[in-house]
């Protein structure tokens, strides 16, 4: 079977010396003795990449940034502190991906674990393209069904419209969100996340389809995973209920009954 980039990159962040692989904030990241010198991910926040994130040497993001800025970048939020951003999917060769990976870990690994380094592993390349699901999770057919019919009610509110919000679609009441659509990694299951109000989480989290969902959830928001039937009277009733949180008197003025 034709390999795949993922399948690539583990085999190329993964041969070193006491390597080994962990997730953080839903991406695959490879660490040495808690020290981790590349990340990878794919669509941050609907940005389109295939990447590696990579704990560069002293100089070396700017350096091949500025000269071929086709394959590298600087990524968001480890960028500052000289990391490099690498396409994976922008025709740069895997055998100086694998370098560049190698630079990164000897960064950051003892002296000892770099000294027992041989070879620079060469690998075959993935002949196996991105799918449009690995992309974006919320091109599955099954969660675009969910948000046409999400879209339908949400739309029919006064005043809303729709929006992406770091990649996900948003829907909001004027200016501000009161339903989110996302698919996050590791499971890329989908979820709605809605206001109840903090009080309200714990009651709904006996439920094993809700959670409490990173950075929205300390200001009162909740996750609900549809699954395969949807119940769609409970749906309309969180998005009712939290379109009203966030809606203006004129907004609420309109709504039928």
């Amino acid at each position: 079977m034709a390999r795949d980039i993922p399948e690539a990159v583990r085999e190329v962040c993964l041969w070193f010396p006491e390597a080994e692989e962990y997730l953080s904030h839903g991406s695959p990241n490879f660490r040495v003795r808690g020290k981790t010198y590349a990340t990878f991910v794919v669509n941050h926040h609907g940005d389109g990449r295939v990447a590696l994130w990579l704990n560069a040497p002293d100089g070396a993001r700017d350096h091949h940034v500025q000269a071929a800025p086709k394959h590298y970048f600087v990524p968001p939020y480890v960028g500052p502190r000289g990391w490099l951003g690498v396409h994976l999917d922008q025709g740069l060769g895997w055998k100086r991906i694998a370098q560049l990976v190698r630079e990164a870990y000897e960064k950051v690994a003892p002296p000892a674990l770099v000294a027992k380094l041989g070879k620079t592993i060469e690998i075959t390349p993935p002949s196996a393209p991105m799918s449009a699901e690995q992309l974006d999770p919320m091109a599955r057919p099954e969660n675009q069904r969910v948000l046409k019919r999400l879209r339908a009610y949400c739309l029919s509110l006064p005043e809303v419209s729709e929006h992406l919000s770091f990649g996900s679609p948003t829907f909001r009441a004027g200016s501000k969100g009161f339903v989110t659509a996302y698919a996050y990694p590791p499971d890329h299951a989908l979820k709605l996340a809605f206001w109840v109000g903090i009080e309200r989480q714990s009651l709904y989290i006996a439920d094993p389809r809700y959670s409490i969902p990173a950075y929205m959830g300390h200001n009162g928001w909740i996750a609900l995973a549809p699954g395969k039937k949807p119940v769609w009277a409970e749906i309309e009733a969180l998005a009712l209920e939290s379109y009203r949180h966030f809606a203006l008197k004129r907004m609420l003025a309109k709504l039928p009954g």
